[in-house]
């Protein structure tokens, strides 16, 4: 099996459009793990993808704006929330690099239920708030349901300069092209487009989190090797394929 080389733009691009979104004001904390240590946690039919043998968990919080169906427009209110997600790297079979979620924290309880009820992605409805004083960005979670009931972050980030041309790593953490999920009994691949991420350096100024170990991870043993911040992206998710029985 050869697996797809790590892409700026997508090689998939996505030819009929089942969602679309647009993701603001994002910040991606990283931390290495074992890859031995997260592979019993991803679906059947997808491993662990690694650089140089290290694989990565990641802390992502964002606003969610304009989600809806097919080509748009999106939901100006429902589809519109703050979001924080915990994900894991994967890659399948047919050598398709993509991130699992672990958990992903959301402001509107319809969108949770719908994915979950749908994709069985592992939504969940918290409070949650952004808020921007110049160039630092504060992210508030705390989880209301199902559980674990109050679990909680909260990260401070300090935007820094655009970066011209990111890093082995951080087109590894950023450039990914799809999700695997595990429902109805199969391992689903959703392919995603988007244009290229316009990334900045970023300073990690506070972090008080439990969503990492919520998610059952490891907590994180220091601080994040790889702190970015994006202003966002529109994204095209296309219709979900079967990646493994």
């Amino acid at each position: 099996m050869e697996i797809e080389a790590v892409s700026e733009l997508t090689t998939r691009p996505v030819r009929r459009p089942w969602l679309v979104q647009r993701w603001e004001d994002l910040a991606f904390l990283h931390w290495p793990v074992d890859p031995a240590r997260v592979a019993p946690l991803l679906p059947p039919g997808v491993r662990p993808d690694t650089l140089d043998g290290v694989t990565y968990a990641g802390l992502i919080g964002f606003r969610m704006v304009g989600l809806g169906p097919l080509r748009g427009p999106g939901l100006p209110y429902l589809g519109t929330f703050c979001e924080t997600n915990v994900r894991l790297y994967s890659v399948d079979d047919a050598g398709r690099r993509a991130v699992v979620f672990r958990s992903l924290d959301a402001a509107r309880l319809l969108p949770v239920l719908a994915a979950r009820a749908l994709l069985r992605l592992p939504y969940l409805w918290s409070r949650m708030r952004l808020d921007r004083d110049g160039d630092r960005i504060t992210y508030v979670n705390r989880r209301r349901w199902p559980g674990p009931r109050g679990a909680f972050s909260r990260m401070t980030i300090q935007v820094g300069a655009p970066i011209e041309r990111p890093t082995a790593l951080e087109h590894f953490l950023t450039a990914r092209w799809g999700l695997h999920t595990r429902a109805w009994g199969r391992t689903l691949h959703l392919p995603n487009e988007h244009p290229r991420w316009p990334l900045h350096r970023a300073t990690l100024l506070h972090l008080d989190d439990e969503l990492v170990e919520a998610a059952g991870l490891p907590a994180p043993a220091g601080p994040p090797v790889s702190v970015l911040y994006s202003p966002g992206v529109p994204v095209t998710f296309g219709a979900p394929s079967v990646a493994a029985r």
